[in-house]
Order: structure tokens, then sequence, then C-alpha cells
């Protein structure tokens, strides 16, 4: 299908800021051209007036529990680990595949609203969550959740095998659940298996100080100290949350070239602190921004996530110059196409996956138009998403779904699936 998207301004996250105006061609799933109106156009199969509103590359959600949704709201106001333990997990055990797939689902309709065109989940039946992405035509990298109590170092590699050879809106990174649900045998065994296929590892690591003070009690080192004296991160990856660092963790993820991805939604719900993003971006570690899961945040909001990043930054340093909108921006669009291993979905140029989103500059909160990218940040909702494409199709467009399923089967399977476990 060839698509041609006209009159916008362009935000092409190009190495800068810049916005230009002309027009984006599509051809199949890859941008074939950007820039300003040209003649000698092809003949196309649906062209889009973007009503001189913003195009850019969608925002990467860059850690999330997809199936989570039916949590929402359920299990609130309560420390991670009680929480964790008490409500989460129980409730988890419940589970069918089937579940997961319509819950996925329903993860999948707020990730498009809010400018979502791709994600990194970590979750169990992982073969749900991959159909239920494929049926939506959406975009998702997938990454083991192995811990002591699911999964084996056999099905990680056998998912790791199968799932970057599934489809091509799909992937998959080794990885675990944390360093305290996960025994040492299993540690060294995916240090292995990431020595074996040259892999990047990713988990959540340091979300909270119990965590990180339990690991030193442990091991007499930081979570980041001993997963890398295993030799976990010799081939890269990254955490997810990252709260407390101590100086020689953030030097250890400089020096592999690791990605941090921060969760200030979850984290300021449950309490768990403030990351040290200033710091991070000083070491040069590539940051990304995810928004966990629907049950500890409870949306899936990226413009909220993005808002938080700089306004919690900016409060932890007393300086409210740190983490200016420019940086913030970028690490929730290429910052996480990179930590997701998206590098053909980082920016909008020719040959690059046609991953983008529209944004209404026509709405009172983006007016007047003084910074676009700070506007986006500061004052950016999702009321201002008026269309996601992934690969090359529009899934969203003018608070309509055209995802192969009606909306109303999706909230009845959704509400079906909570009722029946309460």
């Amino acid at each position: 299908m060839k698509t041609r998207i006209y009159n916008v301004k362009i935000l092409a996250m190009a190495g800068s800021m810049d916005i230009t105006e002309g027009e984006v061609w599509i051809d199949g799933s890859r941008i074939s051209y950007a820039g300003v109106p040209k003649a000698g156009m092809p003949k196309w199969d649906r062209e889009i007036d973007g009503g001189g509103n913003l195009l850019m590359p969608g925002f990467k959600n860059a850690h999330t529990h997809s199936p989570m949704t039916f949590l929402r709201s359920y299990a609130d106001d309560l420390p991670l680990q009680e929480w964790l333990t008490r409500q989460i997990f129980p409730m988890e055990a419940k589970l069918t595949g089937d579940d997961v797939y319509w819950l996925t689902r329903l993860a999948i309709m707020e990730y498009l609203t809010s400018g979502v065109t791709a994600v990194f989940d970590m979750y169990f039946h992982q073969d749900k969550v991959a159909a239920a992405a494929v049926d939506s035509g959406f975009r998702a990298v997938m990454v083991s959740g192995l811990n002591d109590y699911i999964s084996s170092l056999e099905e990680l590699e056998e998912s790791y095998c199968t799932y970057n050879d599934y489809h091509e809106l799909i992937s998959y990174c080794l990885g675990f659940h944390a360093e305290y649900t996960t025994s040492p045998r299993l540690l060294t065994g995916v240090a292995a298996l990431a020595e074996k296929y040259q892999a990047p590892v990713y988990t959540h690591n340091s979300e909270t100080a119990a965590e990180v003070e339990q690991c030193r009690e442990r091991y007499g080192m930081t979570p980041t100290a001993y997963l890398d004296s295993l030799g976990i991160y010799r081939y890269g990856g990254g955490g997810y949350h990252c709260v407390h660092m101590s100086d020689e963790d953030l030097d250890i993820f400089a020096r592999q070239g690791l990605s941090i991805v921060t969760n200030p939604g979850s984290n300021t719900k449950l309490a768990s602190g403030i990351a040290r993003i200033s710091e991070m971006i000083g070491r040069g570690i590539n940051l990304a921004v995810g928004t966990d899961g629907p049950a500890s945040n409870n949306c899936l909001d990226m413009f909220r996530e993005m808002f938080l990043v700089t306004g919690l930054a900016k409060l932890r340093q007393q300086d409210a110059s740190a983490v200016p909108a420019e940086q913030v921006l970028y690490m929730a669009t290429a910052g996480g196409a990179k930590a997701l291993g998206l590098y053909d979905c980082d920016r909008i140029a020719p040959g690059k996956l046609a991953d983008l989103i529209l944004i209404d500059l026509q709405q009172p909160n983006m007016q007047p138009v003084n910074n676009l990218v700070k506007n986006l940040v500061y004052s950016g909702s999702k009321q201002n998403v008026i269309l996601t494409m992934v690969n090359g199709v529009v899934l969203y467009e003018n608070g309509e779904f055209y995802i192969g399923a009606d909306r109303s089967v999706i909230y009845q399977k959704a509400n079906e699936i909570i009722n029946r476990m309460k």
C-alpha cells in the first residue's frame, strides 16, 4: 500500500529537534520520502491531509507488562513487596493463556491512544502476547521474565529462537525478572545464553532501596555489580527502574553501553523513589521511558510519563533547568528505540519503518505555538493523538481503532476475566 501524509509539520528526530514542513511518503511498511512536496508523485492508495499538524516517530513504551490491565485499580496504595506478594502474584496465578490474549489487546488499544507504536513487554504466556500483537498489527519486543517460580533456561532459549523468527512485528530479548527472584544457578545460565548468542540481557534493577540492601547482604554487592560480575552484561542490555543506583552502578552501565528505562509513574505511586536521571545523562547512558504495568501505574500514558521524568528530576536536583523537554522527548522516542533494538524505528527518514503518530495542534493545550517540543512534554496529552500508524498501517485514527476486533468485545472480555477471579 502506498500512502501519502501531506500538509504536516515534521519532527524527524534526525539528530536534532528541528521541525520542517512538508510530507511523508510510505511504501508498504517503510518510509520512501520525507521532505517538501515534489513532482512525479506515484499513484496513492491513500492520501492523508495532516491539517498542518505534527507528524513524528511514535513513542516507545520501553517497559510494561501489558496483560496486567485486569488489575488496573485493583490493588492500590500499597508498598511494592506487599503489593506484589499479597495482591498481584496470587491473582496472576489464576490467568489463562486466553486471558492474557484479551488483556493484551486491551493494553494495545490504550497504547495506540497514547501514540505508542512499540512496547518492551515482560510477561508469561508469551505466545498469547505475540498473537495479540500480531492480530492487532502492533509492534512488540518481548523479554523473558524468568525467575525461580516460572519458566526455565530451556524455555528461555526456545523462546529466544522462536520469537526472533516469528513475525516482522515481533522480536525477543533475553531477560529475567529480577536478581531477588532469580537464583545464582539461573543467573549463571542466563549469562551463558548471552555468551552463546552474543545477546543483550534485561531485568528489573534496583527498583527499591530494600532490594539493593538485601542484595548487598547476600553477595556483598549491588544488583548491578553482582550481575555484571556474572557476565550478564557482556553483550549489553539494560535495566528497568534503576532508582537506587550508586556511582559505581552508573559507571558500569556507561562502560557496558547499557540502557536504563525509567518508570516515574510507577515509582512515584509505589513510593519507590526518584531515579538519578541527570547523573545518568551526564554519563552518556542511553535512557528510555516506560509506563511499567497498568496495575502499578495505573495508565499507559506516555505523556504523563514524560512530564514526570522531567518534573521529578527537577525536584531531585532542585534545579528547574534539569532534564529539559528536548532530552525527555528523545528518551521517549529514539532512546526507547535503541533500548528495544528497533534501530529502524527511531526517526522519520527514507528506509525507516513507518511507525508514526500525528499530533493535533488545533487544541487549546498546544496553542500558542511558541515551542512545539516543550508543548509536547509540558502540556501535551493523549487527547492530541489523532493518528497512530504501525508498520505503515493506520491502527488508530480520530478515536476509532482498526485492529481487527471491536472495542466492546475487548472490554467485555477484560471485565469477564477479573469478575471470574474475584
